[in-house]
């Protein structure tokens, strides 16, 4: 009976039907997507069939944890925007103990990956793609000990989808349209090109859309971990500890090898001892109030506190009064992220490397208030700088005079003032995925997977694509000090889960995918709903903006002041107010998201899912 409940609400889900809800003026309003509704749980990702493998988690009665961490296998068996040797970074709410947690599992610079390493090769960055790009694995630790402490499944049972997709699964065509694109790079690679390229010789080398896309290698990794996991429980160990003996066959075992191995065949810098001395770690997130909802974000390590510094200084404005998307809501909303993402550009990075950044000062409501008598209300600033933010730590700045010349250092990068080219748009909004869980017990989690995307540099025989985040590192201490590389160091990444409580409960669970967007996107939606009454899937949906005039996270690292993307339905009087104010618009017919979302409906006691009208991401609730 609980299997044809199951499958019913499958079908259900999957109706591409409009959905019509109460908009913020109490107008009805539809949604291209319906939005989701569950009481018992509910989980959103970034593809179908990954949404699925949560589903079939939750319906043999696993958790939220057991389902995000079985989504999130199988994204990363998927391909498309990341997969096993990336980076994990997770929000999760434990309902025993009403607190909020952060899980860090994004990889560290190996040794070797010096400034110098990468200057001598006559690079600006560390590369966008192949085995000088990988940051050491992340994704398998981070979920085995997402699931180890707060899951209820064996590691047998939460792969197992993800398993059965490795065995043969039919791949979509964007993925496997990216492949055939990305097949000159993919060729540089022997290992990306056994596994990627079937075809080879052919006219179309890549799969086609709906072919089976079988992954040997990466299969008989997986049960290894399983295999682990099994004899350990065999041997009388407990569920934690016999998880935790996969992870040590990862990161210390043989798997461990072949990835050092696979590597540095294909010229890149992993050692085996990087990956024995790689630990996960689990964080207190930061966190800040607005207007009595606790918003939630990881540490400095990642652009999560942009979020929170604009919530601190929008608090200030009567949003409401404004106007949902007129040019005052633009341009206010524009110059907040402006100084917000001035701050991230130069003071955000590993805090587990000095120099210490100045997060408690960057925080604060008084440097928030101190931020905004910056803000030209008639016309965009292009030349925006970072704050001061050490006096409100009682102390004095020691990059006073770096800042000052920190606009002229990076004007040289910048190479197209005129409008995003493809190419800035595509490292703009690299990689990513999101994984959203909820269940009746009270469990949440927010996860922003990403890393190992295609054309990925797959480590020797393991199948496994190494992550592409070394890029997020700067090279000159000039343009962050915070943020240069080094052996052991995590870079600054862009991966930026959210939480949010109100009345010291679950109120909102929210990522999205795209790079440097997320965090100007996710704010935009948190907004539309708390400012503007919007129901979670009009938020999801809803018409957002995307400022351009902070420095990439990717690529060149480039940024175009006073670029502003706008959704094509803005009215004529509000592109000319805005072009009057030093803009320089273009426009996109979907600018939303993809955002994922749940949100807590406590008066009804039920959850209701969003995710946008665009992209993959799809969600299923029960």
């Amino acid at each position: 009976m609980k299997l044809r409940l199951l499958f019913s609400t499958l079908a259900l889900a999957s109706l591409t039907v409009s959905a019509v809800a109460q908009s913020f003026n109490n107008f009805p309003v539809t949604t291209q997507k319906p939005p989701l509704h569950g009481k018992h749980w509910m989980g959103i990702t970034g593809k179908p069939l990954a949404a699925t493998a949560g589903a079939m988690i939750f319906s043999k009665g696993g958790n939220a944890v057991d389902a995000s961490c079985a989504m999130l296998a199988a994204t990363c068996t998927m391909w498309d925007v990341l997969s096993w040797g990336g980076e994990t970074q997770a929000l999760i709410y434990n309902p025993k103990t009403k607190k909020v947690v952060a899980i860090n599992a994004m990889g560290v610079a190996p040794t070797g990956a010096t400034a110098d390493f990468y200057k001598n090769k006559g690079m600006k960055y560390p590369p966008e793609y192949g085995p000088l790009a990988a940051t050491t694995p992340g994704t398998p630790g981070g979920l085995m000990t997402i699931l180890a402490e707060y899951g209820t499944m064996s590691l047998k049972e939460v792969l197992a989808p993800a398993m059965q997709m490795a065995e043969g699964y039919p791949i979509e065509g964007q993925t496997a349209n990216a492949i055939e694109r990305d097949k000159a790079e993919i060729k540089k690679w022997p290992y990306s090109t056994k596994v990627f390229l079937p075809h080879l010789g052919q006219p179309r080398e890549a799969p086609d859309a709906g072919e089976i896309f079988v992954q040997k290698d990466l299969l008989a990794t997986l049960q290894k971990l399983v295999d682990t996991e099994q004899a350990a429980l065999k041997k009388g160990k407990n569920r934690k500890d016999a998880i935790y003996a996969a992870y040590d066959r990862f990161y210390k075992g043989d798997i461990a090898k072949e990835i050092a191995r696979g590597t540095q065949e294909q010229g890149g810098l992993i050692t085996e001892q990087d990956l024995a001395t790689w630990k996960v770690k689990i964080e207190e997130p930061l966190m800040t109030n607005y207007k009595g909802i606790e918003v939630y974000k990881m540490q400095q390590w990642t652009q999560g506190p942009v979020m929170l510094q604009a919530l601190n200084m929008l608090e200030n404005f009567d949003l409401k009064g404004m106007g949902y998307n007129s040019s005052r809501y633009i341009h206010t909303l524009y110059q907040v992220m402006n100084l917000a993402f001035a701050d991230r550009d130069f003071y955000y990075g590993d805090p587990a490397f000095a120099p210490e950044e100045p997060m408690k000062g960057l925080l604060s409501k008084e440097y928030a208030k101190e931020r905004i008598k910056q803000i030209n209300w008639e016309k965009n600033d292009a030349k925006t700088m970072p704050g001061d933010p050490y006096p409100f730590e009682g102390k004095k700045n020691p990059y006073s005079e770096q800042i000052k010349s920190w606009g002229n250092f990076h004007a040289a990068l910048n190479r197209n003032e005129n409008g995003p080219s493809e190419q800035f748009i595509k490292e703009f909004t690299a990689g990513t995925t999101s994984v959203e869980a909820a269940d009746e017990e009270g469990w949440v989690v927010s996860i922003t997977p990403s890393g190992g995307w295609v054309p990925a540099c797959i480590a020797g025989n393991t199948g496994v694509g190494l992550s592409q985040r070394m890029q997020s590192f700067v090279l000159d201490a000039k343009e962050n000090p915070f943020n240069v590389v080094e052996p052991g160091k995590r870079p600054r990444v862009t991966l930026t889960p959210s939480l949010a409580l109100k009345d010291g409960k679950p109120f909102l669970s929210f990522a999205k995918q795209a790079g440097d967007e997320q965090d100007q996107l996710l704010l935009q939606f948190f907004l539309n709903m708390v400012e503007f009454g919007m129901t979670v899937q009009e938020a999801t949906e809803a018409p957002s903006f995307k400022t351009l005039q902070m420095y990439g996270s990717f690529g060149a690292h480039e940024k175009i002041p006073g670029g502003l993307i706008l959704n094509q339905s803005m009215p004529d009087w509000t592109r000319k107010e805005l072009s009057r104010m030093s803009y320089s618009s273009s426009f996109q017919p979907r600018t939303s998201g993809p955002i994922n979302a749940i949100y807590f409906d406590w008066q009804h006691g039920s959850f209701w899912g969003g995710s946008s009208n665009h992209g993959e991401d799809y969600g299923f609730g029960w």
